[in-house]
């Protein structure tokens, strides 16, 4: 019609930017990233990625850029998460019904991705005490953030920092014998740094050796215990907002936090600064290691090996500096906010604790940060007779019985105790016998003490298997929920009872009555260069 103009009708490249831009800020409230893959795309493979909620948006940032759409036609979409690591392991673990140390049941919330960047390889060392094919065997470090003692910068001064470097065994002895200096931790069960900096503490308590090491080691995982928290934020909030003696005296002095915790809180310009001081030795440092975990299919296995390598350019690494994070190397991208104090380079790697250590260390925290019920069972075999030269030629029984009986006196009113020893045929066939009956301490420390006392070896061989089998059982038969409950295991040797179980045999009795609701650690401590570790 004269003089009436319809207006073009937009091009189908306009209509399909408008949806991409709609879809895409619609995909960005929920946390996820999705390529969004062309008409010629053949093949669609989608991977989720559970990322450690620091590292979460350096890795979103970067699937957003990156495309793997390949000449043989293949779109990725990659949608990554911010999971809190506990939650993830312990779904993880969950797989086969089991649970971590210091982890409760899965939340039910988080599952388990085709990809798995928590902050620390700890947590794979963790599963893979549960199940070795849960998680892959190797896994690249994509960041690194250094685990430092946390302090208020005012206190910090006070101890001759940055000019005097502060050691775990300075800080350990002012923190054990009333120095003024209230630490704390987050729950190292949950917590990665939280268990590095125990793994470090305790090492260093336990460096000097001889009989009082016991005592230091407990004494150190007290002081922490007082100050410690369940979540991160909860700990931060602990540390002074106020410089006068007062506000200084009563809030946090010391905690092990990640470099980048630090760095994020300073950020807010509180009223009172952290420093992040890199103690000696230093903790093991969070490496963030990229788990492409087992099962997954093939292409999507395949995809999320193209993602990892899109984790090393410089704009990855400077959307880590971003977040206080440093590269996987040590070094830091554009922008990174080092610290005072911070070691100028690159930050020299740090060794990978033992699993063995990670898993005794966790339940030794349970074990004395925690009022517990336990059944202590002692090996009375022949072989405990024999001399121990560098303990006055003392035997392996009495050197056992005084660790023991000094243990006892660090164990509060709150706790239960029951104690047996074993061998073969103590009782007929059976290889145990009860000296006390699993009871609180404020009614029988004296006769545990007195049991202690005449504890002798016998001629008899070591009934290991039936003996922890019954052990567990006992202490599972009345658990209590209010405490931990536990069977701690002291022998010399490997199993010997002809006609007893075997080893295989011992493993599908206590599948069978395992309980995940009830849930009782077995810790075993081995005595001498005899012990069988494969079997403990």
């Amino acid at each position: 019609m004269t003089g009436r103009h319809r207006n073009p009708r937009p091009s189908l490249g306009v209509v399909a930017g408008l949806v991409a831009v709609v879809v895409l800020a619609g995909l960005a409230g929920w946390g996820g990233y999705r390529l969004i893959s062309s008409p010629s795309c053949g093949t669609r493979v989608s991977i989720t990625v559970a990322a450690a909620p620091e590292i979460a948006p350096a890795v979103r940032t970067i699937a957003g850029t990156w495309s793997d759409h390949q000449s043989s036609g293949t779109c990725t979409s990659v949608v990554v998460d911010a999971q809190d690591p506990a939650d993830v392991a312990a779904a993880v673990a969950g797989q086969r019904g089991a649970t971590l140390t210091g982890l409760g049941q899965a939340n039910g919330k988080a599952r388990v991705p085709d990809v798995w960047l928590p902050d620390s390889s700890s947590w794979l060392q963790r599963v893979r005490v549960v199940g070795a094919d849960l998680v892959p065997t190797e896994a690249a470090s994509v960041a690194r953030s250094p685990v430092v003692l946390a302090m208020p910068q005012p206190i910090a001064a006070a101890l001759g920092w940055p000019k005097t470097k502060i050691t775990l065994a300075a800080l350990l002895q002012k923190m054990t014998t009333g120095g003024g200096i209230k630490t704390g931790i987050v729950e190292p069960g949950r917590d990665a740094a939280g268990l590095s900096g125990l793994l470090a503490m305790r090492a260093a308590a336990a460096a000097g050796g001889g009989p009082g090491a016991q005592e230091a080691t407990v004494a150190a995982l007290r002081a922490l215990a007082v100050g410690r928290s369940t979540v991160r934020d909860d700990l931060l909030g602990r540390f002074p907002r106020a410089t006068d003696p007062a506000a200084l005296g009563s809030g946090l002095s010391a905690a092990p936090l990640p470099e980048h915790a630090v760095i994020t809180y300073n950020a807010a310009q509180p009223p009172v600064p952290l420093v992040g001081v890199f103690v000696e030795p230093a903790p093991t440092a969070l490496d963030y290691p990229f788990a492409i975990m087992p099962g997954s299919r093939p292409e999507v296995a395949g995809a999320a090996r193209e993602l990892q390598r899109a984790l090393t350019g410089v704009a990855y690494h400077d959307a880590l500096a971003q977040r206080g994070l440093r590269n996987a190397d040590g070094t830091a991208g554009k922008g990174f906010a080092a610290g005072t104090g911070a070691p100028a380079g690159p930050i020299p790697a740090t060794p990978a604790a033992d699993p063995n250590v990670i898993q005794q260390t966790l339940s030794t925290w349970s074990t004395v940060t925690q009022p517990g019920r336990i059944l202590a069972v002692m090996d009375v075999s022949g072989s405990m007779k024999t001399p121990v030269p560098t303990a006055g030629n003392a035997t392996r029984e009495q050197v056992l019985v005084k660790a023991a009986t000094g243990g006892l006196s660090l164990f509060d009113d709150s706790w239960s105790l029951g104690l047996w020893v074993f061998s073969t045929k103590l009782d007929g066939n059976v290889p145990w016998r009860e000296l006390v009956p699993i009871g609180p301490l404020s009614g029988q420390r004296s006769q545990a003490l007195s049991a202690l006392s005449g504890i002798q070896p016998t001629n008899g061989d070591t009934g290991l298997y039936d003996t922890t089998l019954a052990a567990y059982k006992a202490v599972q038969q009345n658990w209590d929920p209010g405490k931990v409950n536990s069977v701690i295991l002291m022998t010399d040797g490997q199993n010997d009872n002809p006609g007893g179980l075997t080893l295989d045999g011992l493993v599908a009795e206590l599948q069978k009555i395992v309980d995940p609701k009830r849930p009782v650690q077995v810790i075993a401590l081995g005595i001498g260069t005899e012990v069988s570790r494969p079997e403990l």
